[in-house]
Order: structure tokens, then sequence, then C-alpha cells
């Protein structure tokens, strides 16, 4: 208990009147600021309104990156990016999803409830069909593992962008059937918990900014590597005289994101004509700095700690595996595991 102290971790109450909310990350390499618009911004702002878990989902992770040192640093330098930005482990219970040897237990129990054509169904493997590629069973079963990750803690909020309703229609229709099979209410039905109004944050490219596109901004970004992203972004050939549409722009985009004080000035400069892009991007530059540099100053000095986060894994796993242990006692009773 001591530990849990010196590192300001003082357990979330799971028990009390607001609702639970869950969620797993990925460790997938460097986040950027598309990461953080999308999600990461909301998750420090929700666990000041629900009781809320946040995992970094490790096991989903292997079904695509099979290396075990790069596995362990993803791991340990999400942890750090989240707690950078403002993840507050005496408010959230953040945790690694394969120190809890339950999730992949359930799994399995709900494994024997599902069929191949049910699963079938899901995106992301018919994604891959579609690009003829050989799909591993952990991609396969990749919605039931986040079936038993989302209704383990009985969740009642699961936050989602609107393309992935579907995990959480599958974890639904995993706790009606087990319900419906076993008898009584084991589990919890849980809603997806859309934030309205989130823009596409646009890639260098103009595409929607994506790791694997390459056409990101990274979230703790240094100075010269940030000038040099901003300077890329495509823009159109008009002139610096001629007016130029901001609804279009991709430069502009950012700008609504980072330049808000400015932004009137920019837009009418920007309708009546009278600034470049050269221009608008080197003002999106110095605001983009004045928001990375002291998130990054931040995470420079959390990660000179590796200890103290691993520490606050290893809480957060031990607060977890407590409400986990409970929830699969009801499970193995119910399914008849237990004598």
């Amino acid at each position: 208990m001591a530990s849990r102290i010196n590192l300001g971790y003082n357990s979330p109450n799971m028990t009390g009147g607001q609702k639970i909310l869950l969620s797993g990350v990925k460790p997938t390499g460097r986040p950027h600021i598309g990461n953080y618009f999308g999600a990461m911004k909301q998750f420090v702002e929700l666990q000041d309104q629900h009781k809320a878990l946040i995992f970094i989902a490790d096991l989903h992770a292997i079904t695509t990156n099979q290396e075990a040192t790069s596995l362990r640093q993803d791991t340990l330098d999400l942890a750090i990016d989240y707690l950078a930005i403002g993840l507050d482990p005496a408010k959230t219970i953040l945790f690694r999803q394969s120190d809890i040897l339950e999730h992949a237990n359930l799994n399995w129990i709900f494994n024997c409830l599902t069929t191949v054509p049910y699963l079938q169904r899901a995106h992301a493997y018919k994604d891959a069909l579609a690009k003829n590629q050989e799909v591993n069973v952990g991609t396969f079963d990749y919605p039931i593992l986040m079936a038993a990750d989302i209704l383990m803690y009985d969740a009642d909020l699961v936050p989602v962008g609107q393309d992935q309703k579907q995990h959480v229609e599958y974890a639904r229709d995993t706790a009606e059937k087990f319900n419906r099979v076993y008898g009584g209410a084991t589990f919890k039905l849980p809603e997806p918990l859309i934030i309205e109004g989130l823009k596409t944050i646009p890639g260098i490219d103009s595409q929607k900014m994506s790791k694997s596109k390459g056409n990101i901004i990274p979230l703790f970004a240094e100075d010269a590597e940030i000038k040099t992203q901003v300077m890329k972004i495509v823009t159109d050939s008009k002139t610096p005289e001629e007016p130029k549409d901001p609804a279009t722009c991709n430069v502009f985009a950012l700008h609504e994101l980072f330049s808000q004080d400015q932004l009137p000035e920019l837009r009418q400069r920007y309708e009546q004509g009278g600034i470049g892009y050269k221009e608008s991007k080197e003002i999106l530059i110095a605001n983009l700095i004045k928001f990375i540099a002291p998130l990054r100053e931040k995470r420079q000095a959390i990660a000179a700690d590796p200890n103290k986060v691993k520490a606050i894994l290893k809480a957060g796993g031990d607060e977890a595996r407590k409400l986990a242990q409970a929830k699969m006692a009801v499970v193995r009773e119910k399914v008849g595991l237990n004598w």
C-alpha cells in the first residue's frame, strides 16, 4: 500500500454512483495529434465524470506485433503518453491487459458460445479478406476478446468512434447470449459513448491522419520535426493575394484546433485574400510548438523514471484483478467450473 501512496495512486471506488467507463488502447507506436483529439483528450476529460478503467491492450497487439522487445517498449511508452497528457491514476485504473489472466479465461468461455458465421461478420475480418490477407486466429477472434475486456468490469459506457460501434454490439450480443444460456443477469449490457462533434484530423497529405500512412504530426514532436511536417502540408497553388476557402484548406483545419484566438482574423484573411500558405503554416508552427512543448517536457520527466510508471501499471493491475476475479467467480459458478 505504501507504494500506491507514494505514487499518488488512490483506488477509484468502483461501487459509487458514477457510471463505469472502460476503454482499451493498443500500443502501436508514437501517438499523433489526431489520436489526441480523437480519443486521448476525451479519456482525460471523462475521468472526472465517471469511474474509469483504461487498459493497454497488449494481448490485442500481438495479433500484429510479434517482436517482444518492441511490444514491451510500446506498452511502456503508451503508459507514459497517457500520464503525460493528464490521465490521473488517482482517478483512473490504468493497467496492462495481459496482467489480468481472467481476460483470456473469459474469452475462452465466450468462444464456446460464439459461432464462426457470427465472427465472419466482423469488419476487421472482412476487410482483411477483401485485401487477400491471411488472417490469424487472434485477429478472427478479436471481437470476442474485446467483449471479454468490456464485460469483465460491468462497464456502462465504452467510448468509441462511429466506425467502432460494432465492437460494443458484439459485447452486448455476447452478454445477452451468456445471460440467456446460463440464466440471470450475469453481464451488464454496455452502451457506446460516441463523442459528438469530433472532426477527422487531416494528415499532411490531406488524407485522415494515420500512422500507417506516414502523414502524421507526432503529439510529442520536437520543434524541428513540427516545422518539417507542417511545411509539408499539401495546399493548392493560390497566391497570397487570392481568396481561399478555409473549409477546404488542410492548414486551416489544424488552425481550428491550435489557433483559436486568431481564428476570426485568419478566416477573414483567407476569405478576402492577403495571406499565403507559407505565412499560415508559420503561424500554425508557432501555435503547435506552444501546445506540444509543455506536453513533451512533461513526458520526458515521466519517462526518466520508468520504474515508477511500471509501478503505476502494477497498482492498477492489482485493482483491476480484484474486480476481474470477483466477476469470474460468478461466471465459473454459472458455467459449472466450480466444485
